[in-house]
C-alpha cells in the first residue's frame, strides 16, 4: 500500500484533493483531525492542544489504514493501492512552530518514524475560502507558510510534487504523480 500525504497551508484544497483522489483510485483517505478537534473544542487552542491534535491525526491514520487493509486483504497482495492523508506531522510541526515558535518532541519523533511514499504540496494559488476555523487570509502570511512547507519538502528524502492551478489542473498533476509511484 502506498501512502500519499497532501500538505500545505490552510485553504489550499487539501481535503478536496484527497477526496477526489480517493474517489479516482477507489481508495480511502484520512481526514484532517484538526478540523474535528477545533469544531468540538473551539479555536482558542494552546501548545498542549496541538499535541492532542497530532495524536488524533495519527490515530485517524492508523484506523483508516488498518480498516482499509483488512477490508481489501486479498486485493492488496496483487496491487499497490494508494491511501491519501489530509495532513501529517509536518503540518503539525509547521503549525506549532508558526504559532508557538517551538514543536513537541513527540511530533518530531513521529516525523522520523513514519514512512510515506509521496507528498503533494498544495500551492497557495487556490482562492482562500473563509470558514470558522481558518486563521490566515493574508497573502503574505500564506506565502510565508507555503515557503516553510516547501523548505521542508526540499530537505527531506520522500518524492514530492508542487500542486498548483485550478482544481482540475491540481487533480491531474496529482494523478500523474501518484501514477508514477504505483
Amino acid at each position: 500500500m502506498k501512502k500519499i500525504v497532501v500538505i500545505g497551508p490552510e485553504s489550499t484544497g487539501k481535503s478536496t484533493l484527497c477526496e477526489l483522489l480517493a474517489k479516482h483510485y477507489q481508495s480511502a483517505w484520512v481526514q484532517e483531525y484538526a478540523r474535528e478537534y477545533l469544531l468540538k473544542n473551539g479555536t482558542d487552542y494552546t501548545f498542549e492542544n496541538l499535541l492532542d491534535v497530532a495524536r488524533g491525526q495519527i490515530a485517524n491514520e492508523e484506523l483508516v489504514v488498518d480498516s482499509w487493509q483488512f477490508a481489501h486483504t486479498s486485493e492488496i497482495s496483487n496491487q499497490k493501492f494508494p491511501i491519501f492523508l489530509d495532513t501529517d506531522m509536518y503540518v503539525m510541526k509547521v503549525w506549532c512552530e508558526f504559532v508557538f515558535e517551538k514543536c513537541h518532541h513527540w511530533i518530531l519523533n513521529r516525523i522520523v518514524e513514519r514512512k510515506y511514499d509521496l507528498y503533494l504540496l498544495c500551492n497557495i494559488d487556490a482562492p482562500w475560502v473563509k470558514d470558522e476555523l481558518r486563521e490566515y487570509p493574508d497573502l503574505v502570511i500564506r506565502e510565508k507558510l507555503y515557503h516553510h512547507y516547501k523548505d521542508i519538502m526540499v530537505n527531506q528524502n520522500v518524492p514530492w510534487v508542487d500542486i498548483s492551478g485550478n482544481y482540475e489542473e491540481r487533480l491531474q498533476k496529482a494523478i500523474t504523480a501518484v501514477d508514477a509511484i504505483i
